[in-house]
C-alpha cells in the first residue's frame, strides 16, 4: 500500500520549515512519502469575503491528484507538529472506505456554517451528536481512494462558497461527506490536538495543531510558541546550532510582523521588544 503525507507550505515562515521536518521524521517511521505543495494548483478568487478566507485553502483539492498514485493520503496543515512519539495513524485507522477526521463540532457550535453552505449549494442533512452538529476540522484528515471523498468536488463549487461561508474549505469537505454519502469516523483528539481542548497535557498528543492563538499564552505570536515547542520536543535530534537558527528565524518573523503593523525599522523594534538570543525567555 502506497501512503503519502501532504501539506501546503508557501513562503518563508519558519513554522513551515519545522512542520515539514516533523512530517518527514514521521513519514520515515510509518513508511509514507511526504509531499509539500509550495504553489497553488487551484486558483480561486477570494474577493470581499464575509469571513477570513485564503485562496490557499482550495489546495486541499490537490489530494485528488495524489490519490491517482497513492492508496492513502494523510493531509496535515502546516501549523501542525507531528510529535516524535506520535502513533502510526495509518495502523490506528485502517479502514480504507472511511474518511477519518476530528469532530470539533463536539466543542464548538458549527450549525451556522452548515446553514451557510446549505444556502449556497443546496440543502443536505447534517447529523448531530449530543445535540451538537457533527463538523470535522480539516487541519488533519486521512483519506483513501475507496472513500470517493473528492470524486464530485469541484473548484467551481469552492468559488461559489469562498466569499460566503466561514472556513469555506473545511465546511465544503463536511458538506461533501453529507451530500455524497461518504463514510466518516471521528478520530481521537490526540490526532488533531487543538487549543479548544485547553492547555493541559497538549504536548503529549500525536499531532498538535497550532491554529488560532496556537497555545501561545504569554508568548506574543503563535510561530514563536510553535518553534519553542518544536525545539523542545525534538531536542534529542536537533543540534544547538539548529535550535538557535530556528529561534532566531522565528524572532525575525515576529519582528517583520511588527514592522508591517508599526512601519518602524526592525532595529528599533528589536530594541523596544528586546533583542532575541538563545537564552531569551521565549
Amino acid at each position: 500500500m502506497k501512503k503519502a503525507i501532504f501539506t501546503l507550505a508557501i513562503g518563508e515562515n519558519p513554522m513551515y520549515r519545522a512542520s515539514v521536518a516533523s512530517l518527514e521524521a514521521y513519514g520515515k517511521r510509518v513508511g509514507a512519502d511526504v509531499i509539500v505543495s509550495d504553489k497553488l494548483h487551484y486558483p480561486i478568487n477570494v474577493n470581499n469575503p464575509k469571513f477570513d478566507a485564503s485562496p490557499a485553502w482550495s489546495e486541499k483539492l490537490y489530494i485528488t491528484e495524489l490519490l491517482k498514485d497513492y492508496d492513502r493520503v494523510l493531509y496535515l496543515d502546516a501549523d501542525m507538529i507531528v510529535t516524535p512519539w506520535a502513533r502510526d495513524i495509518f495502523e490506528q485507522y485502517p479502514d480504507t472506505d472511511t474518511v477519518y477526521m476530528f469532530n470539533e463540532g463536539c466543542y464548538r457550535d458549527r450549525s451556522a456554517q452548515a446553514e451557510q453552505i446549505n444556502n449556497v449549494l443546496g440543502n443536505v442533512s447534517w447529523p448531530k451528536e449530543d445535540d451538537m452538529t457533527v463538523y470535522y476540522n480539516s487541519g488533519m484528515f486521512l483519506v483513501s481512494k475507496e472513500t470517493g471523498l473528492f470524486d464530485k468536488a469541484s473548484i467551481e463549487e469552492m468559488q461559489k462558497i469562498c466569499n460566503e461561508v466561514k472556513f469555506y474549505d473545511q465546511t465544503y469537505i463536511n458538506y461533501l461527506i453529507r451530500r455524497d454519502g461518504i463514510k466518516s469516523v471521528g478520530v481521537e483528539a490526540g490526532f488533531n490536538r487543538m487549543m479548544l481542548l485547553g492547555y493541559e497535557d497538549y504536548k503529549k498528543a500525536d499531532f498538535i495543531h497550532y491554529s488560532g492563538r496556537g497555545y501561545r499564552q504569554k508568548v506574543p505570536m503563535r510561530e514563536l510558541k510553535y518553534i519553542i515547542d518544536y525545539c523542545d520536543m525534538f531536542k534529542d535530534v536537533l543540534s544547538k546550532a539548529e535550535v538557535i537558527e530556528y529561534k532566531q528565524q522565528a524572532w525575525h518573523w515576529y519582528m517583520l510582523k511588527q514592522q508591517r503593523k508599526t512601519k518602524l525599522p526592525i532595529p528599533l523594534l528589536s530594541a523596544v521588544f528586546g533583542l532575541f538570543h538563545p537564552q531569551h525567555k521565549y
